[in-house]
């Protein structure tokens, strides 16, 4: 199944059962009245955010959702049965935009979470709520008012604490298959990422957090370079951002500083908030060097780029570093406050999530 993370779709919530005109006809009660009952009110329609569920491509097929109508009113006062409200699944970390006024309905972030996006409409009234001192016999009854309508767009963004942000084939695939369980594919040619992917780190008993990895980006990415910045929405709910850079690219001529600015400058286009996150540094790959030469060349990245923040050197490949990276992650994330929609069961279904899962 192809991994997809928007998706629209129409929702028609039920339209409200007509009002019941009819009178009372017993025996000996030759005056009876009008006893015409009101219709049943028509189903509403809800989104409810569901485990288990990691993409939205169950709407590339079904696209509509209709509420069942109320039932009539009828004699004796009997009111019409209401629809049965219609509840459509999605994933957690689903947000809902409305198509026609932009309007952000919800965001849904925890399981079991629900939001009405159609609200079903009112059944009519009977003859009866028409009855008066001088209509006593009102042969009115009103009809039911119709479903709200509504084209939705579903976005699904994944929730992690941790992101990895980089180029293409800096190692941010190869470092989540280090410190995870997630085996996401790993290749020697750019793009081999083409889906977000989830792992859970786990840093001892009790103490776990989950990592996000997203395809690479590229200069111009904004412009819709590479695979453009479809990707990057996926980071807005993520606590802390891993900057990985390739200390030695294959092409000899790129400069990893350069390439580094590049990025920070495709996060700023794409979101200014995003850009503002708690960002590490982590130069990866520093098997690939011999040590004097690695730890002078890091040494020059981070004076050229003035880096304030935390720095890691790390090889993702050879494991060197990959521990005392997750620990130091750990502790931060203890420090800082928790984000509301990070709850035990959604870090207990991300469990050792791949891209097989997702896809």
């Amino acid at each position: 199944m192809r991994f997809v993370d928007e998706a629209v779709v129409k929702v028609s919530a039920g339209h409200g059962g007509r009002g019941a005109v009819s009178f009372r006809r017993e025996k000996f009660i030759p005056f009876g009245g009008p006893d015409g009952g009101d219709g049943g009110k028509g189903a509403d329609i809800w989104l409810v955010a569901v485990q288990g569920i990691n993409t939205l491509a169950d709407f590339r097929y079904n696209r509509t959702f209709k509420g069942q109508n109320g039932t009539p009113g009828a004699g004796a006062n009997c009111t019409g049965a209401a629809g049965v409200d219609l509840e459509v699944s999605v994933p957690i970390g689903t947000t809902v935009v409305d198509v026609d006024t932009q309007e952000e309905l919800g965001d849904l972030t925890y399981a079991g979470q629900r939001l009405l996006v159609a609200k079903g409409g009112k059944g009519g009234w009977g003859n009866l709520r028409f009855k008066s001192s001088t209509k006593r016999t009102p042969r009115k009854a009103m009809p039911g008012l119709e479903g709200e309508k509504r084209e939705l767009k579903l976005e699904m963004k994944v929730i992690a604490d941790v992101g990895l942000l980089g180029l293409p084939n800096a190692g941010k695939s190869t470092l989540i298959r280090a410190v995870s369980a997630a085996k996401p594919k790993v290749a020697d040619y750019p793009f081999t990422t083409l889906h977000p992917n989830l792992g859970v780190v786990s840093v001892g008993e009790g103490r776990s957090f989950v990592m996000a990895d997203i395809p690479g980006l590229i200069e111009g990415a904004a412009d819709g370079a590479g695979l453009g910045i479809t990707f990057l929405k996926h980071l807005q709910r993520t606590r802390i951002l891993l900057h990985l850079i390739d200390i030695a690219p294959p092409d000899p001529e790129a400069d990893p500083v350069v390439d580094a600015r590049a990025i920070v400058k495709e996060l700023k286009k794409f979101s200014p908030q995003l850009a503002t996150k708690e960002r590490w540094l982590i130069l990866n790959k520093l098997d690939a060097l011999p040590e004097d030469e690695g730890e002078k060349l890091c040494k020059d990245i981070v004076k050229r780029l003035r880096w304030k923040g935390p720095v890691y050197r790390i090889s993702g490949l050879a494991r060197m570093g990959t521990e005392k990276l997750t620990q130091a992650i750990m502790t931060r994330l203890e420090e800082i406050a928790p984000v509301p929609e990070l709850e035990e069961d959604v870090r207990a279904e991300v469990g050792s999530v791949s891209q097989d899962s997702l896809l």
